[in-house]
């Protein structure tokens, strides 16, 4: 039986192969849509499910409030691990480790004796742990054991990969008991060896330097990790605890920043907050330790995406098939004569429709990789698609087939399987009311279609839009043609202006391509920033306020274009002794006109000029106060102008700028970045969201324009001898067109106005992300209406066209 039903599927399909091609080509779309998109959410819920007892473990995070501004790390002050250790009940284990906050600097030697070589790359991933971080992520042991091999100070664990970028020529056993040099300092002895983590991990290091070392160092690393300090906090103390009462913890650990934190300001609030394993590869606020995270709310709307699609493809396949159904009633009557139940019409309409599903799907597994190369920009590099090894995507394929076959094949399988065998010959297949309600059904799947399509080009455009707007604000300073080079940080210790750096930017600055160079620390937007409290007196009050701090040399302003409102710039000093700030932190003063601002003092250190507001950050944010002064001592970083006018010469400019960097600093890396790429970043979620909604758009498009087209071709089909009527009665082509096109034209503009208040409220909610952005204008609408009229057009032109261009004696003669 079965294999009868694969035969009739399979002659229907070749019979009306114009209608199975668009349902294959619609489902296809989606389903290939639907697979990625499982890829996606697939690899990021499967993040750090190694630990078993993870439902009980818990990242300790700070939250401080300091003068009305929240701010939010990931580390914790260093003393606080052994104090949890110590004086909180209720926790089985306690993980604490710091991420190394050196240059990353590696020397090895092979044999005894031998010079120590230096790797020309900074090596990353580098952290001072114990064995309960082994505990924790539950690495395989290849040399060494998890309880011994980082007991002891100055002892080192390597995973598997990092092993044989230092020692490449010999066995994991022979690399046991070699010695690697950090930052030309800190000497350690291999103890272990552990293999590179197979499971998706935000734990990605790979250099684990016994955690004792700290201590055993002398002062030094104490004091680089501020080991005795409640007050200081470094983003890269880390500290884990495992607990059944995450409540009771929490409370017993805020009590000790109470206990021990005496020196805190009264203005300042700082909570730790507990926060639960499985949520910090999806934490916003608090970032996680490796370059890939994912946001749940993005996630679930890629879902969405997907369920759209299939929708959409789905919507297409129901409103192909019903109104095909007049075509197949005398088959189904004549079925019903001979015997046939309606329960096995409806198995036979399911395997036709489940014949179609598996071809979609198999078009879709050649399709897939296409789209992951298309959506490569956002998708982690190590996510693949590999159908046999991946059984999760097999499954799912099965799944996805089925479901497909059940929402698209069994409404019209019970439409055609009523068919009343007697009105069926005599051609009366659909009576009044009967066949009003399924092209009102039709009607309203089309409209569906098109308001979901409508809808992802209206927000692409407001996407776009607004993205454009950022990317091309005026952030207060000038910012193209400008990179920025990181000199050594280790020549500042003296907090002196170190000889070679400042030798370095001259002979810079002296070269033709370079307009002006400067010397400080971070441009005016970066990922980062550095704050401080200020104090303000006068007569009547003092303020204090939590001010943003940038520091240069003379030519900072200069270079990047701030503008000075009033008063002069700073003058040159190894050490802070004058200050310009900026508008706002101006008006947070109390102080209205600039020139009314100079020569008081904040911070017992002179104001000296008034600079007009830049972004210092991603226009997400407001502007906060900031203030500028001249700190050579801390300038570590070289700003450098290439001239703008003469773009085709600025790849032989930064190779003599490397050229003249590694004659200054031959044993560092060399590296720029160029300005407005960096800001670029500040919006890479959003540009990624850009794309996801203009693919998203031009498939909802595809699919919705297949479906319009088949539907057209069945509708012209239908009224051919009409169509020859109004042509001899001297209807013109232009006419026919019309009044084919007329009905659906309409029910393209019912989508359109159903999707603008959509897209506007959904949009309007994204926007509200950003401090700064572009209105909703109401043109962006009236184009997305335009654009996808003429889509809708172009798309009935297709069949139109042909159909009242035919000669009208031969639909005449048809029967």
């Amino acid at each position: 039986m079965f294999k009868t039903y694969i035969s009739i599927a399979y002659r229907n399909f070749i019979r009306n192969r114009v209608f199975s091609i668009i349902n294959v080509l619609g489902l296809s779309i989606g389903i290939s849509a639907s697979l990625v998109i499982f890829l996606i959410v697939h690899y990021d819920f499967n993040f750090d499910k190694f630990e078993s007892d993870r439902a009980h473990l818990y990242r300790v995070v700070t939250e401080s409030k300091f003068y009305g501004n929240t701010m939010h790390t990931p580390g914790v002050p260093s003393p606080l691990a052994d104090a949890v250790k110590k004086e909180v009940s209720g926790i089985s284990e306690v993980i604490a480790f710091h991420q190394f906050n050196g240059n990353g600097k590696v020397s090895i030697r092979e044999k005894p004796g031998k010079k120590w070589v230096a790797f020309k790359n900074q090596q990353q991933a580098i952290i001072l742990a114990d064995r309960s971080y082994f505990k924790m992520v539950p690495y395989q042991w290849i040399a060494g054991s998890a309880e011994k091999a980082l007991e002891d100070p100055f002892h080192l664990v390597l995973t598997e990969k990092r092993a044989r970028l230092y020692f490449p020529n010999i066995s994991f056993t022979e690399m046991i008991g070699k010695q690697v040099v950090y930052d030309d300092s800190i000497v350690v002895t291999v103890t272990g060896i552990v293999k590179n983590l197979s499971e998706n991990s935000d734990f990605i290091f790979s250099d684990f330097i016994s955690h004792s070392t700290i201590t055993a160092n002398s002062l030094n690393l104490q004091r680089n990790y501020t080991w005795t300090s409640w007050g200081s906090i470094n983003s890269g103390s880390l500290l884990f605890i495992r607990t059944v009462s995450p409540g009771t913890a929490e409370s017993q650990i805020q009590s000790l920043e109470k206990k021990y934190d005496k020196d805190a300001n009264a203005n300042s609030i700082r909570n730790f907050k507990l926060q639960p394993f499985d949520d910090i590869h999806f934490s916003s606020v608090y970032p996680t330790f490796g370059d890939h995270s994912a946001s749940k709310p993005v996630l679930y709307g890629l879902l969405a995406v997907a369920a759209f699609l299939l929708a959409l493809a789905c919507i297409n396949f129901i409103n192909l098939t019903t109104a095909q159904s007049v075509r197949r009633a005398k088959e189904i009557g004549v079925r019903k004569t001979l015997g046939s139940s309606g329960k096995q019409l409806i198995i036979q309409f399911l395997t036709e429709t489940f014949f179609i599903s598996l071809i979609s799907l198999i078009l879709s597994i050649i399709i897939t990789p296409l789209l992951l190369k298309i959506f490569s920009d956002f998708i982690p590099a190590d996510l693949h698609f590999d159908i046999l090894h991946q059984p999760h995507l097999i499954i799912f394929g099965v799944i996805l087939t089925i479901s497909v076959t059940i929402l698209a094949g069994f409404y019209p399988a019970l439409v055609l399987s009523r068919f009343k065998p007697v009105l069926v010959l005599k051609n009366q297949a659909y009576g009044g009311a009967g066949g009003n309600r399924k092209a009102l059904l039709r009607k309203g799947l089309t409209i569906s279609q098109f308001l979901i399509a409508q809808a992802f080009t209206m927000a692409t455009l407001i996407a776009v839009r607004q993205i454009h707007f950022v990317m091309n604000k005026d952030m207060g300073f000038k910012k193209d043609a400008i990179i920025t080079v990181y000199t050594p940080f280790e020549w500042d210790r003296s907090r002196k202006s170190n000889p070679k750096r400042l030798r370095l930017e001259r002979e810079i600055n002296k070269l033709p391509g370079v307009e002006l160079t400067s010397l400080g620390n971070d441009p005016p937007a970066a990922d980062g920033w550095s704050s401080n409290s200020m104090k303000y007196k006068d007569a009547k009050k003092e303020i204090e306020i939590d001010v943003r701090q940038k520091n240069g040399d003379t030519n900072y302003l200069k270079l990047y274009h701030i503008r000075l409102l009033a008063g002069r710039n700073v003058r040159a000093s190894d050490t802070a002794n004058e200050y310009v700030i900026n508008e706002t932190c101006m008006h947070m003063l109390g102080i209205q006109k600039p020139e009314d601002v100079l020569n008081k003092n904040i911070n017992d250190l002179p104001i000296v000029g008034v600079m007009a507001d830049f972004n210092e950050e991603s226009l997400h944010t407001t502007i906060k106060p900031a203030a500028f002064s001249c700190e050579s001592g801390n300038s570590w970083i070289l700003h450098i102008a290439l001239n703008q006018q003469e773009v085709q010469t600025w790849k032989s400019t930064i190779a003599s700028i490397q050229k003249l960097y590694m004659a200054t600093f031959p044993d560092e890396d060399f590296t720029y970045h160029f300005l407005d790429e960096n800001i670029a970043k500040f919006y890479k979620s959003e540009q990624n969201l850009s794309s996801l909604l203009k693919w998203a758009s031009v498939l909802a498009i595809s699919i919705s324009c297949m479906g319009l087209l088949g539907l057209v071709m069945f509708t012209t089909n239908q009224r051919t001898k009409e169509i020859g009527v109004r042509k001899v009665l001297g209807a013109s082509v232009t006419n026919i067109v019309s009044i084919l096109s007329k009905d659906f034209i309409q029910l393209v503009l019912i989508a359109s106005f159903i999707a603008m208040p959509l897209a506007w409220w959904g949009m309007n909610k994204w926007l509200q992300n950003f401090a700064y952005k572009a209105p909703i204008s109401w043109w962006l609408f009236a184009l997305s209406v335009l654009f996808m009229i003429g889509i809708a057009l172009l798309t009935l032109s297709i069949q139109t066209i042909r159909a009242a261009n035919a000669n009208p004696v031969d639909s005449l003669r048809t029967e």
